[in-house]
């Protein structure tokens, strides 16, 4: 494989595993409160049977690769598994607090920190077109708030805890996109978010008091089903991150995952959106489109000017 398609192909990439992402995460987040609220399943039984299912796709991604031991990769390996495993931990406990309908388009406002932290301390620069697409993305998210809020009070400690998430997710990802630029494989990252997320489960367990064990068969099953979807997404996201900037991948999976939920939902529950939540829809949609068709170009472009760059021939040239 030449170096001009070696370069488009990974710049490329990361269009494929958000692809994955955007379909686990938007079939996750629609099916995700089954468990609770059908079987009223514990919060915290929730969460230790996900940090299980990582394990899943931990066994896969690591299978034959090397794991990088250098104190940077172990470092922010730790910071990204603590930031998001805690996240989910918070978040199951603002749920007891809290609407989910209302907790989750706040935290999916995190692409919002990750954007920012990627373009000042990582010098990310985006094309103006990917630029248009990104406030598409950002302000689709603000309507899916919008959305939930409409006949909610928007008060209390869940609303403190839901900005705790969002702040340790957007961090989570710009974490996850530090770890690439500095040679740190996906394998890696991974498996220190795995090893985070199970070294949390004592801290559920604890705060439950006990694990429960007078629910049915389903209620745990069902859960796994479902939780095995956030964990392969989980690292769907590892992989589109190392693979594209995070002031692109964040708001586009971010936006676009909660809009394939809401469309999910219709169809399974038989219910409509708002207004809010249809422009948002729409917005989604066009602002992922731009964002990825400006990274197209800007692999094109790239590959040119790499093919461009070589001599048209080496011959009666010295190879050094």
């Amino acid at each position: 494989m030449t170096s001009a398609t070696t370069t488009t192909a990974r710049t490329r990439g990361w269009i494929f595993y958000a692809t994955l992402l955007i379909l686990f995460w938007g079939v996750w987040g629609a099916f995700s409160a089954l468990p609770s609220s059908k079987y009223g399943y514990p919060d915290e039984m929730i969460y230790s049977i996900w940090a299980l299912t990582m394990i899943i796709p931990a066994a896969f991604i690591l299978r034959g690769k090397r794991w990088d031991r250098r104190p940077a990769a172990t470092i922010y390996g730790l910071l990204i598994g603590l930031t998001g495993a805690g996240g989910q931990l918070i978040l199951f406990q603002a749920l007891t607090m809290g609407p989910a309908y209302l907790i989750f388009p706040i935290v999916s406002i995190s692409p919002a920190i990750t954007v920012i932290m990627a373009m000042v301390l990582l010098r990310e620069r985006i094309s103006p077109l990917a630029v248009v697409g990104l406030i598409m993305a950002l302000a689709a998210i603000v309507l899916f708030t919008i959305t939930g809020g409409e006949s909610e009070n928007s008060s209390g400690p869940w609303l403190l805890l839901s900005v705790l998430i969002c702040a340790a997710w957007g961090v989570q990802a710009y974490f996850m996109r530090k770890t690439a630029t500095i040679g740190v494989n996906e394998a890696t990252t991974f498996g220190w978010m795995t090893i985070s997320g199970l070294a949390l489960i004592p801290v559920a367990l604890i705060s439950l008091g006990d694990v429960p064990t007078d629910f049915p068969w389903q209620a745990p099953a069902l859960t796994a089903a479902t939780q095995v979807l956030n964990a392969v997404g989980a690292l769907s996201l590892v992989m589109a991150l190392a693979r594209g900037k995070a002031s692109i991948v964040a708001p586009t999976t971010n936006a676009l995952a909660p809009a394939l939920t809401v469309i999910i939902s219709l169809i399974a529950y038989q219910t409509l959106p708002t207004l809010y939540g249809a422009i948002g829809i729409a917005l989604a949609l066009i602002g992922s489109t731009l964002m990825v068709y400006s990274d197209e170009k800007r692999g094109e472009a790239l590959s040119e000017a790499v093919v461009g760059d070589r001599p048209a021939s080496t011959e009666g040239r010295a190879v050094r």
